[in-house]
């Protein structure tokens, strides 16, 4: 229960209104099929554009199916469809778009609406099916250079106190998302690049308090979350930003997501200073030989310290790590381990590698894959990989990280010993150690 509304629809809206289209926004967040349904039977069949990522692709494949029948022309962007064009054709999209959707809607609605495919090859980022009934692929497009030139996202269009309103009802407050920048020129190998390639283009510190005052002044939400893939990337703009900020004595409370070596005293310090209560930190794996093997570009140490910097300022922190990459053995989970030991974040998050069609780590491990389902009633969070562990032996390793760091928390704080909780947790230790060594048994036999 913590929705964002969907800011890349609302960035196509916004783009496609200020060039005289006329744009209407379907938000499923809080709809219904049944409505949905309706709303396609009901209105004059126009251009019907969906945003698919991994976790949606069963949903969006009946979208289209019941679109095409209702007689809507279909687009489908997102960071999925570009890896997946041909069998996202096959499930009835008349368009793929690939990369940035802005200007590639603008030139394609018009041909969409004349009902011409021929014109079709002179739009750039995009797939579509011939007349031939082959799968063909236009030249890349480019990513557009100022992104300041761009109108904001068009939040009008849906209903963001509704958001609001469900953020508080179970959080207490209410939160808004928006972006300062575009894109992560990093080369983590697990990470899919299909919409902004490895490009960081950055807003206007001004402009980007412009829109922050504007969503306070209309919204009056109780925090933010910038959305930015790296919010802390430009130590020079952040000190931009917290000085317009301060200018016009705006203050509200954010978390964002930071990378450790884009961390320091300064930095952290900046971050204080606008009242940054969470950062997130992408830590992935207590092995530097692993951290090596992904390509992070970060050390051990820097995630320990950068932890250690924001906790020191009064700043929450949460941790993302991954089990189960490539090369990982147990010495390297033991690491892991004892990596959030040390660095002691408020909050982790786990889960275990999969690979994302398109990236550098599908490409490394593909000859191994195994799709377990049908692809529309799946996604790449579904492979499994011959030769890794069982999805049984890394829930048993979380169960055994889980335990391990709330003992080693209790025995470190100050308060008086839980004979009782100390030895449940040591139970579970045990259970989580047993459990793992049945999960590789089970899989030899």
């Amino acid at each position: 229960m913590k929705p964002y509304a969907p800011l890349g629809i609302l960035y196509l809206a916004s783009h496609l209104r200020a060039r005289n289209f006329s744009v209407e926004v379907f938000d499923t967040t809080f709809s219904s099929w049944p409505e949905l349904e309706k709303l396609l039977a009901r209105e004059r069949p126009a251009v019907l554009g969906i945003y698919a990522n991994l976790m949606t692709r069963g949903s969006v494949v009946r979208i289209l199916r019941a679109a095409k029948e209702a007689g809507w022309k279909t687009v489908v962007g997102g960071p999925e469809p570009g890896a997946y064009a041909e069998e996202y054709l096959a499930a009835g999209a008349d368009v793929v778009v690939i990369g940035e959707g802005e200007v590639t809607l603008e030139e394609l609605l018009p041909i969409l609406r004349s009902g011409s495919n021929e014109d079709l090859s002179r739009v750039h980022g995009i797939a579509f099916r011939g007349e031939d009934g082959r799968v063909g692929r236009t030249s890349p497009r480019a990513q557009i250079p100022d992104i300041d030139a761009q109108p904001w996202p068009s939040r009008e269009a849906i209903r963001i106190e509704r958001y609001l309103e469900t953020w508080r009802q179970y959080h207490g407050a209410g939160s808004v998302s928006m972006i300062t920048a575009r894109g992560c020129p990093y080369e983590c190998q697990w990470c899919s690049h299909e919409v902004y390639g490895k490009t960081h283009r950055r807003r206007k510190a001004a402009s980007v308090v412009d829109e922050l005052e504007w969503i306070l002044e209309r919204y009056n939400p109780d925090m933010l979350w910038f959305a930015d893939d790296v919010f802390t990337i430009h130590h020079g703009w952040l000190a931009q930003f917290a000085s317009e900020m301060k200018r016009r004595s705006l203050s509200i409370p954010f978390e964002c997501i930071s990378r450790a070596d884009r961390l320091n005293e300064r930095v952290a310090d900046l971050l204080a200073e606008l009242h940054c209560f969470r950062i997130w930190i992408g830590s992935e794996s207590g092995s530097q030989r692993v951290l090596d093997a992904m390509r992070r570009g970060v050390t051990v140490q820097q995630v320990q310290s950068a932890v250690g910097l924001c906790k020191a300022r009064g700043i929450e922190t949460g941790m993302f790590l991954m089990w189960g990459y490539e090369g990982e053995e147990w010495d390297d989970i033991q690491a892991t381990i004892q990596h959030v030991k040390v660095s002691n974040p408020d909050i982790f998050l786990t889960t275990v590698a999969y690979p994302i069609r398109g990236t550098s780590y599908f490409e490394e491990v593909q000859d191994r894959v195994v799709s377990s389902g049908i692809w529309a009633e799946g996604s790449d969070r579904d492979f499994q990989i011959r030769g890794r562990h069982s999805r049984r032996y890394y829930q048993n390793v979380d169960r055994l990280l889980r335990a391990e760091v709330e003992l080693d928390r209790l025995l470190k704080s100050q308060v008086p010993s839980d004979d009782l909780l100390m030895a449940e947790l040591r139970q579970r230790i045990e259970q989580a150690q047993e459990g793992m060594k049945a999960a590789v048994k089970e899989v030899e036999a």
